[in-house]
């Protein structure tokens, strides 16, 4: 395939810039494999995140030419032929050395989302789903968190909101305990207020970026956004249940858990 052209950015939390290197790209690669390669030509020093190369941990997740991509599953040949290859870091989270970010603030988060309850077993000791409430939350479990949905989220990475909006994986990890068949904790009023579910107008951009290809929008977020128009927005449904109570199987209240502080 002959020699490729690469401008990668260089630096850390206090600034940087794109260097250029130029190295042979062969059959069948993929632009980690480039940036190996470039890292053992010439530059030794170049920081970049990366586990399994096979698409499941998500952690080389980068931005090539603009795009939010694993670097390990985008195949050189997939990209145009002319022009440099342009390699930077997701924007969401601060820089720690070039490709590297910070994502701390995920795993912050992630505390803050009260855990799985599930509810009591049924007389003969076992639990009963239907299937597609089970086929509805697999869905979601599919996520390998490499946050290049929370890369295009502009309430995130435009608008700095962090400490109103939870993000788009953690809608989905919200979605996932939610929709639970079993689950009867009532997240519904910390989905409204502490994470922020109104900020999101569902562009759909982190469906678009999905390498596990996750209806985050649709089957996540919009269905959380509903639950909580139905509890304090709906008047119908607001008078239904100071006739009737509340049908619900989440009978718990929330207790909130981990880190107050999600700043990143």
């Amino acid at each position: 395939m002959g020699k490729r052209s690469f401008k990668i950015w260089r630096g850390n939390a206090e600034g940087g810039e794109f260097h250029t290197y130029e190295t042979e790209i062969t059959e069948g690669m993929v632009v980690l494999d480039a940036i190996h390669q470039i890292q053992a030509e010439s530059a030794n020093d170049l920081a970049v995140r990366w586990n399994c190369k096979a698409g499941k941990c998500g952690s080389c997740g980068c931005e090539v030419n603009g795009k939010p991509k694993l670097s390990c599953m985008t195949r050189m040949n997939s990209l145009p032929e002319e022009g440099d290859v342009v390699i930077q870091p997701i924007k969401t989270f601060p820089v720690i050395k070039d490709l590297v970010c910070d994502v701390s603030y995920n795993y912050v988060r992630n505390k803050q989302i009260p855990p799985f309850a599930p509810r009591e077993r049924e007389a003969d000791g076992t639990h009963r789903m239907e299937q597609r409430d089970v086929d509805r939350i697999q869905e979601f479990r599919k996520c390998i968190e490499c946050f290049l949905c929370m890369d295009v989220c502009h309430v995130l990475r435009d608008h700095e909101k962090k400490d109103d909006f939870v993000g788009p994986r953690w809608m989905i990890r919200l979605a996932s305990l939610e929709m639970h068949p079993l689950d009867i904790v009532d997240r519904i009023p910390l989905i409204r207020e502490k994470f922020g579910s109104g900020w999101c107008n569902i562009t759909r951009c982190c469906t678009e970026v999905c390498p596990e290809h996750i209806n985050i929008t649709d089957n996540g977020i919009i269905p959380l956004k509903e639950r909580v128009v139905d509890r304090f927005y709906d008047p119908i449904a607001m008078l239904k249940r100071k006739l009737f109570g509340d049908k619900s199987n989440k009978r718990l209240p929330v207790v909130e858990v981990g880190d107050s502080s999600a700043s990143g």
